[in-house]
């Protein structure tokens, strides 16, 4: 049994690494108490809220949005580690079990948009926000790149082929005719501005993962038992069905209850580009059987 102290640890693992123990033990010595506040930066995290009009419910759509960014950023510390890792099956699944926690928390954090906000008052405070939208969420896009082959991504997709990533591959990218302009082929404000600020970047990251996948993780795997096939199917059943369903249903609480059809803010036709039937997309469609792959309305097809 090891019965060196606390400080004959520290010691050893300053010299180790060639640095001298006194000066971090001095530095201890001197250090302030860490707080809650401090290290959680509280202050600088409620100075992030910056409305543009004067309208109350505006601040709550703002850190609605906020938080979903941090839990899109939980996701990502995951899928890294899931991609990049040489992690056994047993950690695989704990992973996707919490990337399906994290999704479920999404889905029901959306009742905060849809009842948390006043009706007329969102659609005052949301034409402020032109061009502005959450199609413009570069997490959201990267998740994606993680997650599958860029050939499920693409408007006619064909998972079989690597294609060569470059602008011409992402101009074929599902989203892409979600940034055009309704009844015409130019692209809009919303979709120039999110290619001028990120689509390099999109474009490295899927060099950096095209081949690396959670996709192909999980189909490098010879024999993957079934607790981590549902757990896969149950993850893409979440974040690309349920996810922009609800996301759907609150769209269409607040810019159609009243049969107005309005636009989104992005400009985009969102009852087409948010409804999942009609994107179908699929982040592990190997393990979906053809009858599933083109009807997935409830969950419990995800156990087929």
């Amino acid at each position: 049994m090891d019965q060196k102290t606390i400080l004959e640890k520290l010691e050893e693992k300053y010299v180790e690494q060639g640095e001298n123990p006194e000066t971090y033990l001095k530095g201890l010595f001197y250090s302030k108490p860490l707080s809650y506040w401090d290290y959680i930066e509280v202050e600088t995290l409620n100075s992030l809220q910056k409305p543009r009009t004067n309208f109350k419910d505006e601040e709550i759509f703002i850190m609605y949005h906020q938080v979903t960014e941090l839990f899109f950023k939980m996701m990502i510390h995951e899928l890294k580690q899931m991609i990049h890792e040489d992690l056994p099956e047993k950690n695989l699944l704990d992973k996707l079990n919490r990337l399906i926690k994290y999704a479920e928390i999404l889905i029901n954090s959306f009742d905060v948009m849809k009842h948390g906000m006043d009706y007329d008052n969102y659609n005052q405070f949301r034409s402020s926000l032109t061009p502005a939208s959450g199609f413009q969420s570069f997490q959201f896009r990267a998740i994606e790149l993680y997650c599958t082959r860029i050939g499920n991504l693409l408007s006619e997709k064909n998972g079989s082929i690597a294609p060569e990533i470059n602008e011409a591959v992402f101009e074929r990218l599902y989203w892409k005719q979600a940034g055009k302009k309704p009844g015409a082929n130019r692209k809009s404000q919303t979709l120039l501005l999110f290619e001028e600020k990120y689509q390099e970047d999109l474009i490295l990251l899927a060099r950096k993962v095209q081949g690396k996948t959670l996709e192909e993780k999980l189909l490098a795997i010879p024999d993957p038992s079934d607790a981590l096939v549902h757990a896969a199917k149950q993850f893409d059943f979440l974040y690309n069905f349920k996810w922009p369903n609800v996301h759907l249903e609150t769209a269409a609480h607040y810019l159609d209850s009243k049969g107005e059809n309005q636009a989104a803010t992005g400009g985009s036709e969102w009852k087409k580009y948010l409804n999942p039937i009609f994107q179908q997309r699929r982040f592990f469609p190997s393990f979906w059987k053809n009858d599933s792959m083109e009807n997935w309305k409830t969950k419990e097809q995800i156990n087929r």
